[in-house]
């Protein structure tokens, strides 16, 4: 995984980044979090050089999931330009992740 982020880095780290983002708002007691996560950390590596994956502790950010509707957890939101453009809630497979994160580049 590329990294957990903070509020403070997000607008360095996902809105001004040059390339797309995928975030994953989640809870460190969230168990369809940590299902997920491995998930995410392959897909980090396969997507390396061309999306960033990060993930932002809902508990810690609690007005940054609040600003981008995070309502349940975990949940993913695509980010490209520095807007969101999808949003996905829930664990999903490995193959959909990744075809939404193929449809940003």
């Amino acid at each position: 995984m590329d990294q957990i982020i903070d509020a403070v880095r997000f607008e360095e780290e996902v809105l001004k980044s040059e390339m797309p983002v995928l975030v994953d708002f989640f809870a460190t007691w969230c168990g369809p979090c940590k299902m997920i996560a491995p998930t995410l950390e392959e897909l980090s590596g396969q997507f390396d050089g061309k999306a960033k994956i990060v993930k932002i502790d809902v508990d810690q950010a609690n007005d940054l999931a609040k600003n981008y509707g995070v309502r349940s957890i975990p949940t993913l939101v695509f980010f490209k330009g520095g807007k969101p453009v999808d949003t996905v809630v829930g664990a999903l497979p490995k193959a959909d992740i990744a075809a939404r994160l193929d449809k940003m580049l």
